[in-house]
């Protein structure tokens, strides 16, 4: 069996905006490390001022760059696809700012290029201090029991994005949108729920911040969004029958435990990650009413502006495709 594709055929494509500085330190000492396995591009959207402070504080081998205007209301997808215009690789890794890989799982992402057009790692807390780290932990868990989680980061090929056209910049759930762009082409995902990436737990404010965006992802996924909707009816009726609301909580505790043990999970999810499920399915619960609140008012406040469009339907996708409607490549 032949060997895949090594990091010295991949880049790694990292969008950026900052507005408040972020843990610069933190992420300059990663750059440093990453840069030394692999060709590294921050396509940099954060303000003039601190784009310079990013120039002079980035590592030397790593590439710095403004986002090319490509008309994208969601940010980061413009980042994404000025990084694939730019890069001469074949297999490109894109990864939030919060991503942490090892040399060890970099490699194997890339790797799995050889038999796929787009590669699904796990993220994961490494930190569990912050309170809201299991928190968010308990949603990763229950995505797993029912499928896969959607990670801050992707491995994908670079021809195969360019022969759909790129993929929407107008929607929300980017990585959604992405990954059903490369399967409306043709190409082969690879879901590798085993291959754990750590990822650093975002503030106590911002975490309360996405609570609602989150839930918005759903609009995507429709049968998603029917069983998540149909909670705050159960759980209004459960009140009047605690024995009921007990086992409820108990039974969500038992999806995420399974979730956990999922593809080798234990091996980075805490042994009490699932109990944190009770609370992570009430927040959806609410979370999820409000987010339709938000799109009966034209969408989610993003950037100065509303995006209405969570993702595009996997079938309106492959129509897209087949007029081969021009995008950005």
């Amino acid at each position: 069996m032949l060997a895949g594709p090594g990091l010295a055929e991949a880049a790694y494509i990292l969008p950026l905006k900052w507005n408040d500085g972020g843990d610069l330190s933190s992420l300059c000492k990663y750059l440093e490390e990453l840069s030394q396995w692999i060709c590294v591009l921050v396509v940099d959207g954060s303000p003039d001022a601190q784009f310079a402070l990013h120039a002079q504080v980035f590592p030397a081998a790593v590439r710095q760059c403004h986002p090319h205007p490509l008309g994208c209301a969601n940010g980061k997808v413009e980042g994404v696809l000025t990084g694939v215009q730019l890069s001469g690789s074949e297999y490109l890794v894109i990864a939030d700012d919060d991503v942490r890989y090892t040399r060890e799982s970099l490699k194997r992402v890339v790797s799995l290029l050889a038999d796929a057009d787009v590669v699904r790692p796990q993220n994961y807390f490494e930190d569990l201090r912050p309170w809201h780290a299991r928190w968010d932990t308990a949603r990763t868990l229950i995505n797993r029991a029912f499928g896969s989680d959607y990670p801050g980061t992707l491995a994908v090929r670079r021809s195969t994005l360019q022969a759909a056209g790129g993929y929407s910049g107008d929607v929300l759930f980017e990585n959604l949108e992405l990954l059903r762009t490369i399967r409306a082409a043709g190409g082969r995902e690879i879901r590798a729920d085993d291959l754990f990436v750590a990822r650093i737990c975002c503030s106590a404010r911002h975490f309360r911040g996405q609570r609602v965006r989150q839930a918005y992802d759903d609009f995507a996924q429709p049968g998603r969004l029917a069983v998540e909707a149909a909670l705050l009816p159960l759980l209004l009726t459960l009140l009047r029958k605690p024995v009921r609301l007990v086992l409820f909580a108990g039974a969500t505790i038992i999806t995420a435990e399974m979730g956990r043990r999922r593809a080798d999970g234990g091996r980075v999810f805490a042994a009490d990650a699932a109990l944190w499920a009770p609370l992570w399915v009430g927040e959806r619960a609410v979370s999820i009413w409000l987010a339709l609140g938000w799109r009966l008012r034209g969408g989610v406040p993003y950037a100065g502006k509303r995006l209405f469009t969570a993702g595009h339907s996997l079938r309106q996708l492959r129509r897209t495709v087949r007029r081969g409607t021009p995008r950005h490549f």
